[in-house]
């Protein structure tokens, strides 16, 4: 059972707290509504993978505080992140909580929604573009497409500690079956792992691109196949943040011809 605190305010100040999906660091990718919220803000909490681009639309007067937090990477813990939004908001702050990408896929918007929403505190969630859209569609790849996929999985590489994490072969027989396409976030780290799993039910020949930095001058890419997967990853030194997209849809010819034009990078299969 799950019980709700009354609204908590000090010195008769009550802040309020948006949680702000800043996308995957293009600042012209951000909604209307995630500008507006940003420029309202007195306090930022901001995320490791928020552009700086991004974070300098907030007023002078705002505070900022960088609150990292990236898979391999010492990160802030949850629980202090939390503990700051609290205080700030029952101080009367306008917090935003701007957070890479969108807040609830893979950025622990829901716990902290539940959190708050546990102290009295009321959310407002402002949706980002996620990367696992912005990184595929830079590239000319549609995540579906009437002849190649039915529909597309979003799913994590990053595993909870002393948890098993996804079951890596029987995804790869439903996504054969089902002829979905796979993006896989924070996957790098256990690469050769899913690649290994992968394998046992998907073609060799799957096609699959590799996007580090999505929608940002710095993004790079490789486009491969299931087989080659590491070893492109290891030739181009690619690293996260990175999505990996696995299925026909990669086969698309914008994709295609943007590697050709790139011949610095691996272009393998």
């Amino acid at each position: 059972m799950t019980t709700t605190r009354p609204p908590t305010q000090r010195n008769g100040l009550q802040g309020s707290c948006t949680l702000v999906g800043a996308g995957p660091g293009d600042p012209e990718l951000l909604t209307l509504r995630a500008v507006r919220a940003i420029e309202s803000a007195t306090v930022l909490l901001v995320d490791d993978l928020v552009s700086e681009a991004i974070v300098a639309l907030a007023p002078r007067r705002a505070r900022v505080v960088h609150v990292g937090k990236r898979g391999g990477c010492q990160s802030t813990p949850q629980a202090f992140i939390e503990k700051l939004m609290l205080m700030a908001v029952h101080e009367g702050e306008t917090v935003v909580r701007l957070k890479g990408g969108d807040p609830f896929v893979f950025g622990r918007g829901g716990e902290e929604a539940e959190h708050l929403r546990a102290e009295g505190i009321a959310v407002e969630v402002v949706n980002g573009i996620t990367a696992g859209l912005a990184g595929p569609t830079a590239l000319g790849i549609p995540l579906t497409h009437r002849e190649h996929a039915h529909g597309v999985l979003f799913i994590t590489g990053h595993t909870q500690p002393g948890t098993s994490g996804p079951d890596w072969q029987q995804l790869a027989a439903t996504v054969q079956h089902a002829r979905l396409t796979l993006v896989i976030y924070m996957g790098m780290g256990s690469a050769a792992r899913i690649q290994q799993a992968l394998l046992t039910s998907l073609p060799a020949s799957t096609p699959v691109a590799v996007i580090e930095h999505a929608s940002q001058p710095r993004q790079r890419h490789a486009i491969t196949t299931l087989d080659q997967l590491v070893d492109t990853i290891q030739c181009e030194g690619l690293g996260s943040p990175s999505i990996i997209v696995v299925g026909d849809v990669v086969r698309g010819t914008a994709a295609m011809a943007e590697t050709a034009r790139q011949p610095a990078l691996h272009h393998a299969g």
